[in-house]
């Protein structure tokens, strides 16, 4: 989900949708699974549900899985084998890659011990490396807005401990945490034309593309002075949040972007490749701390104070396999002449370090192993093959489905689709991933041959809330790559919850946050879909290739 924060933070685009109304009349070729059929997967689905189960020993157990860690592995076998164990087939590892190296963390503190004792709430960034021990100096703050501001703190930070950042205003929360789509909202979000017809082609304006990236620029060029300076730790101020919830992501790269075009280009470039072991010697020991810390030292500094610090910060690198795995298992088909056509469900199971991944995706990827074991427990035989895909390499970029469909369905090069051996095989790809909240309805991605088929599917669903469709596309997530080569990729909507606020890359994406009837929903309506897909006499329409 870092592209979609990513995209955010570059373009700012809406798009609204025409209304439809809920209900109307669907076409006779559009499959609907019988009722006995839809009450069994929800029977089993809400009431003997094992998704909070699974949700549990994947977040509190195996924990953080940052691609590339120890941890991504163990939650990579321990998802293949409890597919297995429900009865799924062909559950493995597929591998993808080179990634690059993978990263953990040993040891992190951070305390204030001049002008007295304070511990603070901070994390490492990921693939941050390690200070020499616990080092203690004293806290500069250097307020630079340009490249020849950095100037005057030449010769000046050797040995000390720098914070990088502005302080950051935090004003009373005045508006709810929690958030839930209205009717309004959900009016508003099934309304307008296909999206294609904008001409939008999904890439920020040159203008928008070019501050950002004189931003980065900007940052690149003070961690090569820090570096250049002898600093001994970079601390930054958490860019979201308040009350000790802290934001953190990827360490800095001490290394300027080349030509950038496209969002496709900045997850390639060195600034979002801590990863790569090339760019060891361009980081320095780096660690975000919670605002209210970090303010407190920019302003003792302000007035005249001396702090110092210690911080020991004890990373170990992972570079015994550059390869990373996404974790697949299937329900086989039932139907000699369909079995080898799919129906994909899918979340990304890679999250990043400070907290466990429990929103940002184990939501995504309980939910959708619940909806195979809920088809199974039913007794359920569907005609195609249903396969479940959880992708690692997400936050840095989608490499994991990415990779997955190029190998399978096929890709774009120089404009001119190349098909996959099994391109004309897939009928759907549904992914999950917009944290704990509830279903709403689908996003259709410009894809208005399905929405006789969703209204339908939906309609057993709302009085649990779901029953919204929109043209909109969405992104920062797996089903782009299946979108992207004009096969019907989709994200559910679902409510916020807490996603935006608090838990989105953040100390607080822990289990406490999930919302367990809400993931009983998701679930059982993914279940529906799945199967619903899977016993059509053909696939779901496609939308054109542009």
């Amino acid at each position: 989900m870092l592209r979609k924060k990513l995209t955010i933070a570059v373009i700012l685009t809406a798009l609204l949708m025409p209304a439809f109304a809920l209900g109307q009349a669907t076409s006779p070729a559009v499959y609907t699974a019988p009722k006995e059929t839809i009450d069994k997967i929800r029977d089993e689905g809400m009431n003997r549900s094992q998704v909070m189960q699974t949700l549990s020993y994947l977040t509190d157990v195996i924990g953080p899985r940052l691609t590339g860690s120890p941890n991504m592995k163990r939650a990579n076998e321990w998802t293949r084998d409890k597919m297995k164990e429900w009865g799924m087939q062909n559950a493995g590892l597929e591998s993808w890659g080179p990634f690059g190296r993978g990263w953990s963390l040993r040891k992190f503190s951070a305390t204030i011990v001049e002008p007295q004792y304070t511990p603070v709430i901070g994390y490492p960034s990921a693939w941050s490396p390690s200070t020499k021990g616990a080092v203690t100096g004293e806290v500069v703050h250097i307020s630079a807005k340009t490249p020849e501001d950095l100037a005057k703190y030449k010769g000046q930070l050797a040995g000390k401990i720098v914070l990088v950042s502005n302080e950051r205003v935090l004003k009373p929360i005045d508006k709810p945490l929690m958030m839930r789509m209205s009717d309004e909202d959900l009016t508003k979000l099934a309304a307008a034309p296909d999206p294609s017809a904008s001409g939008d082609s999904g890439n920020p304006p040159p203008a928008m593309i070019k501050n950002f990236v004189d931003s980065m620029n900007f940052q690149a060029k003070k961690m090569k002075f820090l570096i250049d300076e002898g600093a001994a730790v970079m601390l930054e101020n958490s860019n979201n949040g308040s009350g000790g919830t802290i934001f953190v992501q990827g360490a800095s790269v001490g290394v300027e972007m080349g030509e950038i075009k496209t969002i496709d280009d900045i997850f390639n470039s060195a600034a979002f490749q801590p990863h790569n072991k090339k760019w060891e010697a361009n980081m320095m020991p780096q660690a975000t701390l919670a605002t209210e810390d970090y303010n407190r030292l920019v302003r003792m500094i302000k007035l005249g104070a001396k702090p110092k610090m210690t911080v020991e910060i004890d990373s170990q690198f992972h570079d015994d396999d550059p390869m990373q795995y996404n974790t697949v298992a299937e329900i086989p088909g039932s139907d000699p002449a369909l079995k080898d056509e799919v129906v994909m469900l899918g979340g990304h199971l890679d999250s990043w370090h400070s907290g466990t991944g429990a929103t940002d995706n184990g939501a995504g990827c309980a939910a959708v192993m619940e909806a195979a074991r809920i088809i199974i427990a039913s007794g359920l035989k569907p005609r195609r093959t249903i396969r479940v895909a959880l992708w690692s390499g997400e936050e840095q970029g989608i490499f994991g489905s990415t990779n997955y469909v190029k190998k399978h369905f096929g890709e774009k090069k120089d404009g001119t689709l190349v098909k996959g051996p099994d391109y004309d095989k897939l009928s759907a790809y549904y992914n999950l991933d917009n944290g704990t909240g509830k279903i709403r309805g689908v996003y259709m991605q410009g894809n208005a041959g399905v929405r006789p088929y969703f209204e339908a599917w939906l309609a057993p669903f709302a009085d649990l809330g779901a029953k919204t469709l929109t043209m909109s596309n969405t992104g920062g997530t797996d089903h782009l790559p299946f979108d992207g080569i004009g096969l019907p990729g989709f994200q559910f909507i679902q409510d916020t919850v807490e996603y935006n606020t608090r838990t989105h890359h953040s100390n607080q994406d822990n289990f406490d946050r999930i919302q367990p009837e809400d993931m009983k929903q998701s679930a059982t309506i993914i279940a529906a879909f799945a199967y619903q897909t899977a016993m059509m006499d053909g696939k779901l329409p496609r939308k054109a290739i542009k």
